[in-house]
């Protein structure tokens, strides 16, 4: 056995332990079959969305209302009707909403408010002065075939065309925090989802060397600690590499159909920080996870075992992801803080705070808390699996010998 001057330092050691463990995973045929796994789901998804985007479109495109006096009205209607065909689909399908009589008004934003059918937008005024209320996005982009459809309503030749007054719906801020949490609620959903289908694989890995004795070569040569440490390290490796390969394909999918996606609200520290938050906090939550894993593992001999013990860890990190969840409605408050020192809900507490909010220090300090935590997880680990199995392995030997040596004099 070796001494301890005669071991690797505990970084060199972990070092040694992650690159063996994540090239060995890497290159195996399960790693490839375990990766083609959620990929079939996605394409499947994509492929429904797109189909459902294209029955939505077929089945119910959005439509303009228009109200104005009687004859205005069914002039707008029958311009519209007749250069549909020369727009291309750029002016939607106009539809009568009233004929008014004159100096009458009408209220453009009840009407949207109430949306009958596909109501997307509401023409009123006069053919040579019109006004299209409705959502900015979608009267901006209307703007020029409504001037083109007022013009021929009203007779003139092919210029000049009206002017469109605009009238956009604001947007509040309370509808802008609404997509912000949105944002938040996803993310939990994607973290906890990434880390409860890939944390696993740190169990089957501990457990198959335990069933071959390499654990305990592996431990009698390095640090427990440094074992642990390099385990996690390349299992969490081989995941990044697994999400980049779904990320990829699934990057590529949405992009294809990102005509059909509705446009995401923007977090409140922006995409790049959020996308780099996320990782990070994937990573500390993975780890977390992970060195329970390994706890767990060390107590379990076989993979019967490990699910059995394994299940209790599971119903406790949907405990925790509900907990999380229930912090985001409770900004500020005793709850929220306390989702963010335990632990376990720290990442999923932290990364939705970072949709919600814009400071960014409290993120440091998150980190740092969650990086200790993953620290004393793992040496907590290390000391079960030494008193649990070391020890137990110690005691069959002396058991072993002492048997022998009975044995022996029983003989003589």
């Amino acid at each position: 056995m070796m001494h301890n001057a005669d071991r690797l330092p505990r970084w060199r050691a972990a070092l040694v332990v992650a690159r063996r463990d994540f090239v060995a995973v890497l290159f195996s045929r399960a790693f490839f079959f375990f990766l083609l796994g959620p990929l079939f789901p996605v394409v499947v998804a994509g492929m429904a969305g797109g189909l459902g985007h294209r029955v939505a479109n077929e089945a119910g495109s959005p439509t303009i209302g228009v109200a104005m006096e009687a004859g205005q009205t069914d002039a707008m209607i029958a311009a519209g009707m007749d250069l549909a065909p020369r727009l291309g689909g750029a002016l939607p399908t106009l539809v009568p909403l009233a004929r008014l009589e004159a100096g009458e008004e009408y209220d453009a934003t009840a009407s949207l408010t109430h949306k009958p059918g596909n109501l997307a937008a509401v023409a009123t005024g006069t053919p040579d002065a019109p006004i299209l209320t409705g959502p900015s996005d979608a009267i901006s982009r209307w703007e020029a075939p409504l001037a083109l459809v007022a013009a021929t309503a009203a007779g003139h030749g092919p210029g000049p065309y009206p002017t469109v007054s605009l009238a956009a719906t604001a947007t509040s801020g309370a509808k802008a925090k609404a997509g912000q949490i949105a944002t938040a609620q996803g993310a939990q959903v994607l973290l906890f989802l990434l880390t409860m289908l890939l944390a696993g694989m740190v169990l089957s890995n501990l457990v198959e060397e335990k069933g071959n004795k390499i654990i305990e070569i592996l431990a009698a040569a390095i640090p427990l600690d440094a074992l642990f440490l390099g385990k996690l390290f390349a299992m969490l490796g081989v995941s990044l590499v697994g999400i980049a390969v779904w990320g990829s394909v699934g990057g590529g999918i949405v992009w294809a159909g990102r005509a059909a996606l509705p446009v995401l609200p923007d977090p409140a520290v922006g995409w790049p920080v959020f996308l780099a938050l996320g990782v990070i906090y994937f990573a500390m939550a993975y780890l977390l996870l992970g060195s329970l894993f390994l706890a767990i593992g060390s107590m379990a001999a076989t993979v019967r075992e490990v699910q059995t013990l394994s299940m209790p860890v599971t119903m406790m990190q949907l405990l925790v992801y509900f907990f999380a969840t229930y912090a985001l409605t409770r900004p500020g408050s005793a709850v929220e803080w306390a989702a963010i020192v335990f632990p376990l809900s720290s990442p999923f507490t932290m990364l939705a705070k970072a949709a919600v909010s814009p400071a960014l220090l409290p993120h440091l300090a998150a980190i740092a808390w969650q990086a200790f935590s993953v620290a004393v997880f793992i040496h907590l680990g290390a000391r079960l699996f030494r008193r649990v199995v070391m020890k137990s392995g110690s005691a069959q030997r002396h058991k072993r010998h002492g048997l022998l040596a009975r044995l022996r004099m029983a003989r003589t």
